[in-house]
């Protein structure tokens, strides 16, 4: 298998003219980068021959796994009618009109809150982005131009544009670009295990951390704030799930204020969580959804906003010009692949399935991690998971940051056989929704396998007794 790659040249090839994202260019070009050549199932492949578990769904989005010809063929056919198209000057196309319709028959209405509108983009980044015009303009028709400020959270990731990793409240991405730009701030995000206070419940900690949200509109003051935006599910900042009564509050303080509520549902909707958007799963209104990555389960980049009925009647009715949009809005190609994506996740019904027999066999799995004597705590929700390391498993003390036992621990993720995120000290999986019992076993038996390997290798460092 692979016999026919040149690792080394194709390593060179990199090297000498790719840049990755997130990457320090310097140490990856020391190493060299691992060339992945095929893919099938839930399982990738390098030009080694090394067969590798991918726990991650490639970046959250191979939904339907790899190796699906409907989707290429879907790709294919579209090719031969209509490659590309814009969408400007009052001009569509098939597959954005029907898949526009079809987007909005899945999202479920909840109270009085409808999505019968789509906005197209190529990427959850572009969507985010697309989201602050759009609310700012809504402000701006309802005449109340004042209203600019959008409200994210620490550690939450919205995309890595200017506009998308302002959102965003991760340090490392505002210290380069002097971000973020302005009328965007932050407030603490739901991490029980690290932000609870001691002997807090679970439930209390949810409702004071909502809480954070209506300080901060105070202190900007409500008549300036023109949304809040979140994850339901916070995916890059390492699978923190929000105690059941966070999103609850969030709701009632949204409504008090009147501000727009965005939900980011880039890494949660299309079955993710057990649902076909995630606010289903938590009970909430939002007015704006942000999707991508699994729309097309990754084989064709598409993202887009789905525009709650509040925000598109005012954009329709007294908007005049909307002067925004992309080249690959409404991509033919990326469009019909999605449709053909949603039509195997119908047809299989994934979606019920993660909520009624994957997820509920993967959360009792993953719980037996808990008892590892380098694991302070676990969480699952629908399909993802992760768990933290810590130094003290009684105490709860944590490594120091600079060890970088989370990056040690994927090492020995990768060196075998498995795709485990680090984000920190904490390890994390979003598996493709397609996993049979049998492979969420190899899953638990292999991040056994590596927890074993870090503790060894962390003991032998004097790092723990």
């Amino acid at each position: 298998m692979n016999s026919t790659v040149d690792t080394k040249r194709i390593q060179a090839l990199d090297s000498a003219h790719f840049l990755h994202p997130f990457t320090d260019f310097k140490d990856l070009n020391s190493r060299g980068a691992r060339v992945i050549t095929k893919a099938q199932d839930v399982y990738v492949w390098d030009s080694e021959g090394k067969k590798i578990l991918d726990g991650m769904s490639g970046l959250w989005c191979v939904n339907v796994g790899y190796g699906r010809k409907e989707l290429a063929d879907a790709a294919h056919r579209q090719m031969l009618e209509l490659p590309y198209y814009n969408s400007f000057f009052q001009t569509t196309n098939v597959p954005a009109a029907q898949l526009a319709a079809r987007l909005a028959s899945l999202a479920p209405k909840v109270g009085d809150r409808s999505f019968d509108h789509v906005f197209y983009s190529s990427s959850g980044s572009e969507s985010n982005d697309s989201n602050v015009r759009m609310v700012r303009r809504y402000w701006d028709l309802l005449g109340q131009p004042q209203r600019k400020v959008i409200i994210g959270r620490v550690n939450g990731y919205h995309g890595s544009t200017m506009a998308g990793a302002s959102l965003g409240g991760m340090g490392g991405m505002h210290a380069q670009g002097d971000l973020p730009i302005p009328n965007i701030t932050h407030i603490e995000q739901p991490y029980y295990f690290e932000k609870r206070l001691p002997g807090e419940s679970e439930s209390d900690f949810g409702v004071r951390a909502a809480g954070w949200l209506e300080a901060k509109i105070l202190e900007m003051g409500a008549d300036k704030v023109a949304a809040f935006i979140a994850e339901p599910v916070q995916g890059a900042g390492g699978v923190i799930i929000p105690p059941d009564t966070y999103w609850p509050e969030i709701q009632r303080i949204v409504d008090k204020y009147g501000i727009l509520l965005i939900s980011d549902e880039v890494i949660c909707a299309f079955g993710r969580l057990g649902h076909w958007f995630a606010y289903e799963k938590f009970g909430y209104k939002p007015d704006l959804i942000t999707f991508a990555k699994a729309v097309t389960s990754g084989y064709i980049p598409l993202g887009g906003v789905m525009v709650g009925n509040r925000v598109a009647k005012v954009l329709i009715e007294q908007g005049g010009e909307f002067n925004h949009g992309y080249t690959y809005s409404g991509h033919p190609v990326a469009c019909a692949v999605a449709m053909a994506n949603l039509d195997i996740m119908e047809r299989e019904n994934l979606v019920g399935r993660v909520r009624d027999d994957i997820g509920p066999y993967l959360a009792r799995r993953f719980e037996e991690i808990a008892a590892h004597p380098l694991v302070g705590s676990t969480q699952t929700c629908g399909f993802v998971a992760g768990l933290v390391l810590v130094k003290d498993k009684a105490s709860g003390e944590r490594f120091d940051p600079d060890l970088a036992v989370g990056m040690m621990c994927r090492a020995h993720c990768f060196g075998n056989g498995l795709i485990m995120r680090a984000v920190g000290d904490r390890m994390i999986i979003a598996p493709p929704l397609t996993m049979t019992h049998a492979q969420i076993d190899e899953l638990i038996g292999l991040i056994q396998k590596c927890l074993d390997l870090t503790l060894a290798e962390t003991i032998a460092k004097g790092l723990r007794v």
